[in-house]
Order: structure tokens, then sequence, then C-alpha cells
């Protein structure tokens, strides 16, 4: 029998094609968990999937549009027809959209923005509640960002972290009484990843963590005894 602290339990990730969702899926998958990966480019997954079986691990890749609210209700038939429970659900997958000043956002991309950012974690955790409730131990991680606080031409983005932490803050007040589910939010702080280069193009990137710090900080939070509600920020 294995001694990995996450044998035998089930994660799914979204975004895990790359950046902090794909260091995340590997870090899990290290662990122990069979991974289901998520995300729209099925060739980053694949290579996602490569990289854990390389490893050791196992994982399932599930190319999706998390835009796509049918597309969710589709994922969840098909993980809870093979498994009876789901362990951990890492809510990773976002946009940054435009930085903008709030009278300038335009509308169509701020739909978008707020559709992947704050539309599909509930409708995943809609979707997958039933089996996180199965679960002997559940933990949601939803990633975050220190823009959650208001700043300067991050309306768009920071207004999606801050109803995201609401949103999943207030999961975790329903469910702690009547479930094993807790709920934890994690700001990953300034790490290498693209989403950042596009934020901060002059930056340099050598001077930034890489997401594997943020992948194995994610992992000890959840095989900690963490209550439900903390908050971690990821330094480093």
């Amino acid at each position: 029998m294995s001694d990995l602290p996450l044998s035998g339990k089930l994660a799914l990730v979204t975004g895990a094609s790359r950046g902090i969702g794909a260091a995340t899926a590997q870090a899990l998958a290290a662990a122990g968990a069979h991974v289901v990966l998520t995300a729209r480019t099925s060739g980053g997954l694949e290579e996602v999937e490569d990289r854990i079986h390389q490893a050791g691990g196992s994982a399932t890749i599930a190319p999706l549009d998390l835009i796509d609210g049918e597309s969710i209700g589709r994922l969840a038939q098909a993980i809870g027809g093979r498994w009876d429970a789901l362990d951990i659900l890492v809510l990773n997958a976002a946009t940054l959209g435009s930085l903008a000043a709030v009278q300038a956002i335009d509308s169509k991309e701020f739909a978008r923005l707020m559709t992947l950012n704050i539309g599909a974690p509930q409708a995943m955790i809609a979707a997958f509640d039933g089996m996180l409730r199965a679960s002997g131990d559940a933990r949601v991680v939803a990633i975050t960002s220190s823009v959650a606080t208001p700043r300067a031409y991050w309306g768009a983005y920071g207004a999606s972290k801050a109803a995201l932490e609401t949103l999943v803050g207030a999961y975790g007040e329903e469910v702690k009484n009547i479930s094993a589910i807790r709920t934890h939010i994690v700001d990953p702080g300034a790490t290498r990843t693209a989403m950042r280069a596009r934020a901060f193009p002059g930056e340099d990137p050598a001077s930034l963590k890489g997401p594997e710090v943020v992948g194995q900080a994610i992992v000890d939070l959840v095989t900690s005894d963490a209550p439900t509600g903390h908050r971690m920020r990821v330094e480093g």
C-alpha cells in the first residue's frame, strides 16, 4: 500500500495545461492523487499528463471550455460515472482581461471574464457538490490574487477574484456542519507565469518564484488540518 499522503484520493484541477494549474496537478499526482486535468488546450493537457505519468503518477485529461456551462455538467457526469467521490477541487482557471479604468472596461470582455472567473467556479461547485460531500475529507481550493482588494486599473480582474473569495467562503460556511468539505483561498503571490508576464511585461521573470512552489504549497495545505475558510499567501 502506498504511503503517499494523497494515495487513493481523486483531485480535479481547472486551468491545468500550464502555469500554476499544471504545477499543482503535478504536485498532487506526486503526492499520490489521481488527477483529472481540465483546460481548453488539449495539447497542453497532454504534455502535463505525460510529465505526470513519466514521474510515476496517474492522471486523466478532460479538455473543455469552462465558459460552456453544459460542458461542466457533462464532465461531472463522466467523472461521477467512474468515481464515487471527489476529494480535491482546485479552482484555478481564470483570464486576466485588459487592465483598464473602470469606465473604460469593454463590456463584452468583462462579461466573458466574469463568466470564466466566477460563473464557472460556481457551476463547478454545483456540479460536483454531491461528489465532494461523498468524500471523507474534501478540500475546495480557490486561487485568488492580491488585487482582490481595490487597485487602480485592476477593477475587472480584481472584482472577479473578490467575488470568487466570497463565493467559495460562503460555500464553506454552508457545508461545514453537514459534510467533511473544507474550503481554502490561496494567493500565489508573484509567480513566474504567462499571466504575470502579460500584466507586468517589464518584470524580470528570473526574479520570481516558479509555479512549482505554489503547487507544493497547495499539496501541503490540503494534507494539513487547516480549517475551512483558511487563507494562505505563498511567499518565496
